[in-house]
């Protein structure tokens, strides 16, 4: 299988568009599940391919099944039953084999079908075992807007809505109702039940746009299954919380459930804006400065006139003045290549990188805003590929 697939991922682009062109022509009734937009299409294909990537990378991982079983309880939003994935199933191996060429064997092609089927079998129980609802229905019940991209929605679900502070829930609106994108969480769980998601509006980005600038108090939305393992290891270390953006939402859930039960060692909280919008939080931010004397704050943001590229510059030399990385724990939150760069940057200054803790959301295949490339621009200069992991359900809009 990892050899057939290693001749596979040469020709991924045209395995992923053969694969939706041979299940939406022999079963054009799934078609509706999926997004209309070619835009989320494009963002669909990449998930799949993820999909296809973690699986054949841990077939031997003990890991696989419990993501497989949480990927198909977590698929009961996108409303996939039972037979679809009989469906999915012959589409993928017409597709395998029509780009394997002479690597598809007869013993290629009984392996595939026989590591499908347990794939299969692992969601199927998955979704029949899940004691949760698909989705959760939630009610807008405040809307702020800072700037002109930038909303805090408060919602209050109309059934008990499990998570823990630091996770993340996919969401999606009656407006766009088969498009799911992954937001942060933005509080600790509350006695009223009510929570709050942070967005910050992207080029090209559908959901986020109307959520922050579409959306208003009373309109419903959906929430899937709360995910992530961002949430506070209580060791007796010292703690380094790093937010970017609207990354600060999952840190901000963090940092309330730390004022409640106060860490028995220092907090430091390193806060990067790319522009004052962004520190939209400062007052409350200030206030958990001056009211617990465990917590420390530095604000990271570029000099007046400067290009915002200047502020991860200056988080680099922040933290490279800190020191004693080895002894700390951790949390990042931010756009994925901000936590990509900064956990490498950490890493590089003595941080241990079981002590480096954020979720997994890549980047995207390419970035909003950018034309996308022609067909020769990419046979010529094709790009690295920058698949999504499906384990984070959708892809996150900061």
């Amino acid at each position: 299988m990892k050899s057939s697939f290693a001749v596979v991922e040469r020709r991924a682009e045209h395995a992923v568009k053969f694969f939706y062109s041979h299940l939406f022509w022999h079963n054009p009734g799934v078609r509706a599940l999926f997004p209309d937009s070619l835009h989320d299409m494009e963002r669909q294909r990449d998930r799949l391919f993820a999909a296809l990537t973690h699986v054949i990378a841990r077939l031997d991982d003990e890991t696989l099944g419990p993501y497989l079983r949480d990927l198909g309880r977590d698929h009961r939003k996108f409303l996939v039953r039972p037979e679809h994935y009989a469906a999915v199933g012959a589409s993928l191996l017409a597709a395998l084999a029509e780009t394997s060429g002479a690597a598809w064997t007869p013993s290629v092609e009984k392996a595939w079908a026989e590591a499908y089927q347990v794939m299969a079998d692992a969601m199927t129980a998955g979704a029949d075992a899940s004691v949760d609802p698909p989705w959760w229905d939630a009610e807008v019940v405040r809307h702020l807007q800072y700037g002109a991209d930038i909303g805090v929605l408060t919602l209050r679900p109309h059934a008990p809505f499990p998570y823990l502070p630091g996770q993340y829930t996919s969401v999606s609106s009656e407006r766009l109702p088969t498009t799911w994108r992954t937001y942060s969480i933005g509080n600790a769980p509350r006695p009223d039940g009510t929570l709050d998601l942070h967005v910050s509006r992207v080029d090209r980005g559908r959901l986020s746009t109307t959520l922050v600038r579409e959306t208003r108090p009373g309109d419903m939305l959906r929430l899937g299954a709360a995910g992530g393992q961002l949430t506070f290891r209580r060791e007796d270390r010292p703690v380094s919380l790093i937010a970017a953006g609207t990354g600060w939402a999952p840190i901000r859930a963090l940092l309330e459930d730390l004022a409640e039960r106060p860490p028995d060692q220092d907090v430091r909280l390193f806060v990067v804006a790319r522009d004052g919008a962004h520190l939209y939080d400062r007052p409350l931010i200030d206030a958990y400065a001056a009211r617990c004397g465990w917590l420390a704050v530095t604000y990271i943001t570029p000099a007046p006139g400067r290009h915002r590229n200047q502020a991860t510059d200056r988080l680099a030399t922040a933290l490279g003045h800190r020191g004693l990385w080895p002894d700390q724990d951790v949390y990042l939150s931010g756009p994925p290549q901000f936590v990509d760069e900064t956990a490498h940057l950490l890493q590089e200054l003595g941080a241990r990188p079981g002590r480096l803790f954020h979720d997994a959301v890549p980047a995207h295949g390419h970035g909003y805003g950018e034309r996308p490339l022609g067909f020769g621009e990419w046979f010529l200069n094709r790009p690295a590929p920058h698949w999504l992991d499906p384990s984070a359900r959708a892809p996150r809009e900061y």
